[in-house]
């Protein structure tokens, strides 16, 4: 089985410079930009409109924000390039996808981007590789009829592409290659395995019991793969079936966290060979999200489902505390640290709390779109103290900084 290569990374708390990806570059949602505190008035520094509202977040570096949108008559993917700086309008690429998915047709995937370029994945499984300054097509595939799937496409491919150890990680959800790595460069197949439909969840990638492996969901069971070859490392089934596996696997330590609607959040551990052991070390069934991913630090585990829940994880999971706010639904997207935890709520109402309280603590509010008040699913980019947020109809950069 697979050690873990020596590889560059960004350090847990470190300012962000990009938000390459689906909750940041680790996939774990904490930033060192996370403010002290927020600004008493939106501070927009520029807005860009969209077509309508929309699921996919958004992928930022210090010169590009990319955001996935439906052309008008909803038959097309757009995606949209602007310059971090002033907000110009770089490059777009729009092609036909036909179809209809529940909660709407806009891609639900965040752009990736990588080597100074960006991958791009709709809602209909339509796939491509662009040059990040110019929006160039190096290369396009459909992994939905390229692989052969046959599954329903009840809410789309909503997985956000990952590069793992220099391949393109995808999960077309066919019979024959239920996940798949690509060549990030040409888009030629390296590996595929057999398996299930997809899950909705993003992988991540992380040592467990010393292994280096991808995790995530198929449609009925959590696994693990080899980034090597692809093979299946293990395969665990929840004790209830039925969740939607939407939520993002998350790593705490060497323990692997996940919350589901139908089995509870649960904390697992993993044998000597890597290989996740059925019986949970914890577990708490009040929180239940059939969307939220937590966000793990400082020992703790915070997620929104009606309320946010706060767990300890080194306490077998107990609640420490909830806390209700208006603006806390069914979905929330986090971003935090040691020191703050920063919710967005419906409405996109962001609510920062602090994170070494010992109880629900909000140190302030900011309500970006006044009046709007829908269920908001989209995750935000934050590159230093830029914040890159979805709204009903528009991009907005906001400024986090204090300081006029």
């Amino acid at each position: 089985m697979p050690r873990r290569p020596a590889q560059k990374k960004v350090t847990a708390h470190q300012a962000i410079d990009e938000w390459t990806g689906w909750r940041g570059p680790r996939r774990d949602a904490v930033s060192a930009s996370v403010p002290r505190t927020l600004p008493i008035v939106p501070r927009i520094l520029w807005m860009q409109p969209l077509n309508g509202p929309g699921l996919g977040g958004v992928a930022a570096t210090r010169e590009f924000v990319v955001i996935g949108d439906r052309g008008l008559g909803d038959v097309s993917d757009v995606f949209h390039c602007y310059a971090a700086a002033d907000g110009k309008l770089l490059w777009s690429i729009q092609y036909p996808a036909l179809g209809k998915l529940d909660y709407g047709n806009t891609p639900r995937a965040t752009p990736l981007i990588h080597n100074n370029r960006v991958y791009l994945l709709g809602g209909f499984g339509d796939l491509h590789c662009l040059e990040l300054a110019t929006g160039n097509i190096v290369w396009k595939r459909n992994i939905r009829l390229d692989f052969g799937a046959r599954h329903e496409l009840v809410w789309g491919y909503c997985s956000s592409p990952l590069i793992v150890d220099g391949k393109l990680i995808v999960n077309p959800g066919a019979e024959q290659a239920s996940v798949v790595a690509l060549d990030p460069q040409t888009g030629k197949t390296l590996w595929q395995t057999p398996g299930g439909p997809p899950g909705y969840a993003s992988f991540i990638v992380g040592t467990f019991g010393g292994v280096h492996q991808i995790v995530g969901y198929d449609k009925q069971s959590l696994g693990g793969w080899n980034p090597t070859t692809g093979k299946r490392l293990w395969k665990l089934r929840p004790r209830h079936p039925g969740d939607f596996n939407v939520p993002t696997p998350v790593q705490a330590g060497e323990r692997l966290l996940v919350a589901t609607e139908n089995n509870g959040a649960r904390l697992y551990a993993f044998d000597k060979q890597g290989r996740i052991i059925a019986k949970p070390i914890a577990v708490n069934e009040d929180l239940a999200p059939d969307m939220a991913t937590p966000l793990v630090v400082n020992g703790r585990a915070y997620c929104v489902w009606e309320k946010l829940h706060c767990l300890d994880l080194e306490d077998g999971l107990k609640t420490l505390w909830t806390g209700p706010d208006d603006s806390f639904g069914l979905y929330g997207a986090i971003v935090g640290n040691k020191s703050r935890i920063l919710v967005f709520g419906d409405g996109a109402t962001m609510v920062l709390l602090d994170a070494t309280s010992k109880q629900f603590q909000v140190v302030s509010r900011l309500e970006v779109f006044q009046g709007y008040t829908a269920e908001y699913y989209s995750h935000p980019a934050l590159v230093g103290n830029r914040l890159y947020l979805r709204g009903p109809t528009s991009l907005v950069c906001l400024s986090l900084a204090t300081d006029p």
